[in-house]
């Protein structure tokens, strides 16, 4: 016959053996080593309720981000995969970075009336350049070269 403190012990080990699984998977890093062929970006619907449109590839090897006139409508473009904005210092310059945090991937948010990035997962903050500006982020977001091609904004990824 089993004693009560002998099967609460089994049941015990039983549980935590079958968890383990669950445990090692959600302490498993997200990021996937499978290999995803390109595709054009995917809008993000601006707080206007316009939406940036999908890029499209050129022979040069830039891609149309969005419109002059979205740009200065906005005061920045953003996509999955880029950020775009006017350089504070120099308006004439475009300033593109990739809008990944570089602490744990959150999509940073240009905050236009401070003219920085801002995380919202962990509050770092990134310049209009993509440089750390506060931590917890200690690398610099990475940067792009853009331009004006006739109405659309084009970038290099």
């Amino acid at each position: 016959m089993v004693k009560r403190r002998s099967f609460l012990g089994y049941f015990g080990i039983g549980w935590l053996t079958a968890c383990f699984p669950v445990v090692l998977a959600a302490c498993a890093p997200t990021k996937s080593t499978t290999q995803i062929p390109n595709k054009p970006a995917e809008p993000i619907v601006e707080p206007k309720g316009t939406a940036t449109p999908a890029a499209a590839q050129t022979t040069e090897g830039f891609t149309a981000i969005g419109t002059v006139a979205d740009l200065e409508q906005n005061g920045y473009l953003q996509t999955k995969e880029v950020a775009i904005t006017k350089n504070p210092a120099n308006p004439q310059q475009l300033l593109a970075v990739n809008p990944k945090c570089t602490h744990q991937g959150c999509i940073v948010k240009w905050i236009a009336s401070e003219k920085k990035y801002d995380c919202p997962c962990h509050d770092a903050e990134f310049a209009a350049d993509g440089q750390v500006v506060k931590g917890p982020a200690k690398e610099a977001l990475a940067t792009y070269s853009a331009k004006i091609v006739g109405t659309q904004v084009m970038v290099k990824i």
